[in-house]
């Protein structure tokens, strides 16, 4: 048996460009799967369907209207009237305040053609209409 010479040895090298390859899909893959994790606080209701339906992330009120008429301000219940003033104040502070309603499927359209036209009398200028996207209109 032959016993080598200590300094014989080479000096251990760190390679530095394999840990910065994994630090990086480490970070895209934490970035990806955070976008994944994101929580609207909004109430189940079932939506009518549109082919041609949008996501815009910029909201500033999510209001829903359930089938029982109930509205709720995300995922909290609220009054018309507490709305309509909460708007009016928002509109005031924000001009590019602006409210998206999402109406379940079976709620009564006069309920929300009344909602609308209330917040547009406070001053609410811009509006949108949640539906799901991708199905057919029944």
């Amino acid at each position: 048996m032959r016993l080598r010479d200590r300094r014989s040895f080479d000096k251990p090298e760190v390679m530095i460009i394999p840990m910065i390859d994994i630090m990086f899909f480490l970070l895209v893959f934490f970035m990806i799967s955070t976008l994944y994790m994101v929580n609207l606080k909004t109430v189940d209701i079932q939506m009518p369907k549109a082919q041609t339906a949008e996501m815009k992330t910029s909201v500033t009120y999510l209001v829903t209207i359930k089938k029982d008429g109930s509205l709720w301000l995300e995922d909290k219940p609220i009054k018309e009237a507490v709305l309509i003033k909460r708007s009016e104040e928002q509109t005031k502070h924000n001009p590019k305040f602006s409210v998206v309603v999402r109406a379940d499927e079976g709620a009564e359209y006069g309920r929300v053609i009344t909602l609308l036209d209330k917040l547009k009398a406070a001053g609410v200028t811009r509006f949108g209409l949640a539906a799901d996207s991708g199905g057919q209109a029944k």
